[in-house]
This record gives C-alpha cells, sequence and structure tokens, in this order.
C-alpha cells in the first residue's frame, strides 16, 4: 500500500510539471496494470473485515428486531389458538342464555356462572364457580349446561361455589324413564365414565337411546323433568335381578367454561 502510494504521487507529480501527458499516461497505464492485481487481493482481504466490523455494530439492532419479530408471531399464533376456544365458549354462553334451548327448566330462574376451576379424577368430579351465596347461589341447587343436569352445589361461599358433577363418585341422581315413569338411581362412577343405572327389573322396558330425567326420587333433591343421561348399553346377567345399564350424560361435561345455577329449593 505504501508502495502504490508514493508510485501515484509521483507520477502525478511528474504530470503536472513537465506536461508529458503521453509518457505519463503510459507510466500510468502500466502502474495499473502492475498494482491492480495488488489492490484486488488486499481489497478481497480488507472487505470481509470490514463487513465483520459493520456487523457487530449492527449486531445489537439486528438481534432487538429479531426478538420483537418472534414476540409478534408468538402473539399471532396465541391468538389463532385461542379463538376456537373463545368461539365455544361463545357458544356455551349463548345456549345458557336462550331459554328456548333449555325448556326443561320452564319458568324456574337460573345464574348464569363461569367456571375458574375443574378438579376432576378417576372416581371424583367437581368444578368452581365465579357465583357464590352473595350472588343466590345456596348449598343443593342443581347446576345445568345446555343439554341436561350437570350437578349440585356442594359448597358456597360468599363469591364462589363448589358443584359436584353427576360423574363424581359420590353423586346418585334419582330419575324416571320410560312411557310407565320406571324409576332408578343413576351413580357416577368417576371422569370419562358412564353413569350407572340402579335397580331396574330385568323385565323393565328399555332400549339403547332412552333419557333419564330427573324424578322426585331421593326426597325431591332436583325439579323433575330435566334430562341427565342416555342409555348407551343394558344387558341382563344369567340369574340377575336387575339389568346392567350404562348412560352418558346429556350435558356436556367436557366444556363447562359457563354453567346455569337453577334457582330452586326441594320443597319442605
Amino acid at each position: 500500500m505504501v508502495v502504490l502510494i508514493l508510485v501515484s504521487i509521483t507520477l502525478i507529480t511528474f504530470d503536472e510539471r513537465s506536461g508529458t501527458h503521453d509518457i505519463t499516461a503510459g507510466l500510468r497505464s502500466v502502474a495499473h496494470d502492475i498494482f491492480s492485481p495488488v489492490v484486488g487481493a488486499v481489497n478481497d482481504i480488507l472487505r470481509p473485515i470490514g463487513d465483520l466490523f459493520a456487523g457487530s455494530v449492527h449486531y445489537g439492532a439486528l438481534q432487538t428486531e429479531n426478538q420483537k419479530l418472534q414476540q409478534t408471531i408468538g402473539r399471532l399464533r396465541q391468538q389463532l389458538a385461542e379463538r376456537p376456544y373463545e368461539a365455544k365458549e361463545l357458544q356455551e354462553l349463548q345456549a345458557l342464555t336462550d331459554r328456548a334451548r333449555l325448556p326443561f327448566l320452564g319458568s324456574l330462574p337460573t345464574i348464569t356462572a363461569q367456571t375458574t376451576e375443574i378438579k376432576v379424577s378417576n372416581f371424583e368430579g367437581d368444578i368452581t364457580i365465579d357465583k357464590g351465596r352473595s350472588d343466590g347461589v345456596q348449598v343443593g341447587m342443581p347446576v345445568v349446561g345446555a343439554g341436561g343436569l350437570v350437578g349440585q352445589v356442594t359448597f358456597a361461599s360468599h363469591h364462589s361455589a363448589t358443584v359436584q358433577l353427576i360423574t363424581d363418585g359420590q353423586s346418585a341422581v334419582g330419575v324416571t324413564f320410560g312411557p310407565n315413569e320406571s324409576t332408578s338411581i343413576l351413580d357416577g362412577e368417576g371422569s370419562g365414565n358412564p353413569l350407572s343405572a340402579q335397580y331396574i327389573g330385568v323385565h323393565t322396558p328399555l332400549h339403547k337411546g332412552e333419557v333419564f330425567f330427573t324424578s322426585a326420587l331421593q326426597g325431591g333433591e332436583f325439579p323433575s323433568g330435566i334430562p341427565v343421561a342416555t342409555v348407551v348399553s343394558s344387558h341382563t346377567a344369567l340369574g340377575a335381578t336387575f339389568e346392567t345399564v350404562t348412560a352418558t350424560p346429556e350435558a356436556d361435561l367436557q366444556e363447562l367454561a359457563f354453567v346455569d345455577v337453577v334457582v330452586w329449593e326441594p320443597p319442605l
């Protein structure tokens, strides 16, 4: 590089003072031919170094911008993932507020509540709702979903309550079914398991798809006529007195973002 600079200065000075442009032009041409490969080689060496320094200067800004883009992508993905869930919640809420879709309640008043916690296991099952005694919720009140009975309030504080689901192992719901209004009791067998119907005699008319409704059994713990479950299977063991019957809940217990507490107390 030093040699190139000295030669360039010499040629410029000689050219300006002597005015021999033809001679200097030739010298410049020869110098260009000699030193061009050297200049190219130097540029090839220095350019990556310059790029490295430039990249290091802008690295922080690029990293920050990349983080912002990743956050935006994550937020958009979350919004897309939540939309189906939000749509389901809206459908549940609309189903509960549309009394035409809850004909089994008649004129009974209800309190719409949002589920804040779900606790289920192989044998137990209950949910916590955001309404309590200050809202009119009392222990023993039935709780329904769009399809039918969900459970019963077993504990109520000032601003929340616990609802025992009909699938809970301790749940037992008195029901009636069929044209003859035969009676039975539906026992919970744990979350995800079908309900089992008790005390149905072997000669009792019963078919798959039969719907069980709440009845006045158990001292009238529920208002009559609320759909509880649908028969999925029944059979009679050899020598048995009662049929073995299983049923699935009418209400979708997997979709309980919102529920209705029925303002009803058993008659004295």
